[in-house]
């Protein structure tokens, strides 16, 4: 069975349920309904929702759980290269046979009514983690909390929230304030709640929910016991060595999962060793990640990628671009539906060089010229290219073995890594 009859199924769901974001939770419980109810049949859900760091923090926590002896499912989005990505059954990316199968039953199952392409395919990833056995379930937010398509679990096990910041502000409100609100609604009554460093304002709102909903509350900040030394850092009284990612947002992310297993205890026991050996091993792709030579981009460049394109993930590259001793060349791409300059103005003076592309393939991609002239209004200088090979042979003439950063947009780092014929596993 070929991996083409599950992209000819998706097409197809693409087609028939447009890609738009209309956020409401009574498509998504009609179509469970008609299967069973499965999110009423799954094993222990930790439910993830924040603006950065979701899945890295979930990669962490599934690595320790995993090397502690754990059977774990988990559910991200989106993917980089294949849909499989999204789906992962008891510790293996879910088979081509497995996911044709369930989204032909959920597709039949939802017949000629209007569902949106996230809520089908969640509710297929649903039904897989209701029939396959596991110890627990990772489950992670796509957009919001309170309506998105993932929160139809009554009872999680906990609930974790990542850092907030602005993004999606047309679907989740134009202030921290609201976009906290939403985040929040994955918080559920009497269920403890794993909060990471926050801007003060959301942090305001995610524990006013949390007393309103009697959830027991571990909130990590600047001004608590946990902080990087060296090559160490702690979330007290436990010292962890530094994570194997790069930046220092990762540090974060290590901190709240590794906070986040303390308050599953004592029901799941992670042992330090497992979970020291998650900290320094887990890697999450298309996140800060080091790209290998291949012929397909035939360079002496260094390549690297980052499919971060919020303000908080700007400011963040911006950082790494400083402890980089020398200097960086930057091809950017975004999506028309971000805040383009708000990601821009920090990277402006930190860059050796900015190169424009268009996302290939994706029609809500800003042109590279629109985007060269976001640059220009924050200050900075940008040419375009055609592609992202034609710019990196223009890097290449200039400065045969520079480092170079792909960045911007998810999609744009998963058609790199798909032309360089990089799987995930």
């Amino acid at each position: 069975m070929s991996q083409q009859q599950s992209d000819l199924v998706l097409q197809r769901l693409m087609s028939l349920h447009p890609k738009v974001i209309d956020l409401t939770l009574d498509r998504v419980y009609r179509l469970l309904s008609r299967l069973g109810n499965p999110q009423q049949k799954l094993p222990p859900v930790v439910h993830f929702a924040g603006t950065n760091g979701k899945g890295s923090t979930q990669a962490f926590m599934r690595s320790a759980l995993e090397a502690a002896g754990y059977s774990v499912h988990a559910y991200t989005s989106p993917h980089l290269i294949r849909f499989h990505e999204r789906i992962r059954l008891a510790g293996a990316l879910i088979s081509e046979a497995d996911l044709l199968a369930l989204l032909e039953r959920v597709e039949a199952a939802n017949g000629p009514e209007p569902t949106t392409y996230f809520e089908i395919t969640t509710v297929a990833a649903i039904l897989a983690f209701a029939e396959t056995p596991a110890d627990i379930l990772l489950l992670e937010t796509g957009l919001g909390g309170r309506l998105d398509a993932t929160n139809v679990v009554d009872e999680p096990k906990l609930s974790v929230i990542t850092p907030i910041s602005m993004d999606h502000e047309a679907y989740l409100g134009d202030s921290l304030d609201k976009i906290a609100r939403e985040k929040a609604g994955i918080i559920k009554t009497m269920t403890p709640v794993c909060v990471a460093p926050q801007d003060e304002i959301a942090l305001q709102v995610l524990l006013e929910v949390a007393d309103q909903r009697f959830s027991r509350v571990r909130a990590l900040g600047h001004n608590l016991p946990w902080g990087q030394l060296e090559r160490r850092f702690y979330v007290a009284p436990k010292e962890y060595p530094a994570p194997g990612m790069l930046g220092a947002h990762q540090v974060v992310n290590a901190a709240t999962a590794m906070a986040a297993l303390d308050m599953l205890e004592p029901d799941f026991q992670v042992p330090m060793e497992a979970r020291k050996q998650a900290i320094e091993s887990t890697r999450w792709a298309g996140r800060l990640q080091p790209l290998p030579q291949s012929e397909a981009m035939a360079t002496e460049l260094e390549l690297w990628v980052d499919g971060g394109h919020n303000p908080a993930a700007g400011d963040m590259l911006a950082r790494q671009l400083e402890d980089w001793s020398s200097p960086t060349h930057v091809i950017v791409g975004m999506l028309n539906t971000k805040a383009a300059e708000d990601y821009l103005r920090p990277l402006v003076d930190k860059a050796a060089s900015f190169t424009c592309v268009a996302i290939p393939g994706e029609p809500n991609s800003l042109s590279a010229e629109d985007l060269a002239a976001a640059v220009t209004r924050v200050g900075g200088a940008a040419r375009t290219a055609e592609s992202v090979n034609a710019a990196l042979d223009a890097i290449a003439q200039e400065t045969p073995s520079a480092r170079v950063l792909i960045c911007g947009s998810l999609y744009l780092v998963g058609r790199v890594m798909g032309e360089l014929g990089l799987s995930l596993s």
